[in-house]
């Protein structure tokens, strides 16, 4: 026989301050439904008071309008009355609010205690003091760097950023635009040949026709 295990029953979200706002509205409910059967019945009996009038019935008039002037009192204490429900209810809706505040509150200065144990005076202080001493470090390096550099240095220095960025220039085709024409040249030994022969030709003598 198999044991059935039931799920835990959530517990109920529903405090007893909302139980009893709960309660406080449906009593005014109540009474306005309770005015509004008043209101209806007072303008009943006036006009059955004028009836009985006009029958000569004067008496069983007067009584009505008695009973009339009674449920006219029970209305203006109805009235009261919700006025009061009305008070009650704000007042404890207004304290739930101040309530949530107040533990919002609560939990905040917890959270800040904590995170003041965590972060004491002392640390703080040595951090700051290792972060100045970090910064003056570094300016002393600084400063040394550029102590040390002479007028050549800050030459070499310039003269390499510009060889960089002219490496990071696009390259200018050199190609011959109009392709590569070979141009027959003559050899340096044919031209002495033509110019002795002709030397020559021009010491020879003339012959003279007889």
């Amino acid at each position: 026989m198999g044991i059935i295990f039931g799920k835990k029953k959530a517990p109920s979200r529903v405090t007893e301050q909302d139980k009893a706002i709960l309660q406080l509205k449906q009593q005014r409910d109540k009474l306005k439904q309770y005015q509004k059967k008043i209101e209806a019945a007072l303008n009943k009996d006036r006009e059955l008071a004028k009836i009985l009038l006009n029958k000569g019935q004067k008496d069983r008039a007067k009584l009505l309008l008695r009973k009339k002037r009674y449920q006219e009192l029970l209305l203006i204490k109805t009235d009261s009355q919700l006025i009061n429900l009305e008070k009650l209810t704000h007042n404890i809706e207004f304290a739930l609010v101040e309530l949530q505040v107040i533990e919002g509150l609560k939990q905040g200065n917890e959270a800040l205690k904590k995170v003041n144990e965590t972060l004491k005076i002392e640390d703080i202080e040595s951090i700051l003091d290792e972060t100045r001493e970090s910064i003056d470090k570094q300016n002393e390096i600084n400063e040394l760097l550029s102590g040390r550099l002479t007028d050549e240095d800050e030459e070499e220095v310039e003269k390499e950023l510009a060889d960089i960025i002219s490496e990071q220039l696009p390259e200018v085709p050199t190609e011959n635009p109009a392709g590569n024409i070979e141009i027959p040249k003559e050899s340096l030994s044919d031209k002495e040949k033509n110019k002795e022969e002709n030397t020559r030709k021009a010491k020879e003598p003339v012959a003279l026709e007889a």
